[in-house]
């Protein structure tokens, strides 16, 4: 075991001579807010305006006359809000956390390319920026540095059980 884990509480222990700067806060409150950003905007788009209606009013009518093809803004119009809905619920509980968040990196850049398309001075810090400075801290930092999530517990069962790996 290392020194850097007490596995009889489960979570990682401070450096000494280091920086007091606990990094599970910092992972655990990005990674509940970005995904309740995704979430909560993904619950609506399914549940309240319509995955149809987003589809249609936000995808193919906005983008008909582009160069993009009519069955890539209906795909995409239509997968965006479950892939929000889902997506963000599993960074809430910490599931998959770093492979969910690089998809919504993803996603933010055919966004950000979707509304630059249409203007070409589109400003990015009302929507596209303050989910990217959420996601980066669970891009950058490992599961343990996110021991309150289900990838965190996941790893310490692992490391608990003998079995190689665990933390990323």
């Amino acid at each position: 075991m290392s020194a850097e884990h007490d596995l009889s509480h489960g979570l990682p222990k401070a450096h000494p001579g280091k920086i007091d700067f606990d990094t599970r806060w910092l992972s655990l409150i990005s990674r509940v807010l970005v995904g309740l950003t995704f979430g909560m905007a993904g619950y609506y788009k399914v549940f309240e305006l319509g995955a149809m209606q987003h589809a249609e009013g936000l995808f193919v009518e906005p983008y008909a006359d582009s160069w993009i093809p009519v069955f890539l803004l209906w795909s995409l119009g239509l997968a965006i809000p479950y892939l929000e809905l889902i997506g963000g619920w599993l960074l809430v509980v910490g599931w998959q956390r770093r492979w969910v968040a690089v998809g919504f990196g993803l996603l933010l850049m055919i966004v950000t390319y979707g509304h630059l398309l249409v203007e070409p001075f589109y400003h990015l810090g009302d929507h596209v920026l303050p989910r990217l400075m959420l996601l980066i801290p669970t891009l950058m930092l490992g599961t343990k540095h996110d021991p309150w999530s289900v990838d965190g517990w996941l790893a310490r069962q692992s490391l608990a059980g003998g079995r190689a790996g665990g933390l990323d």
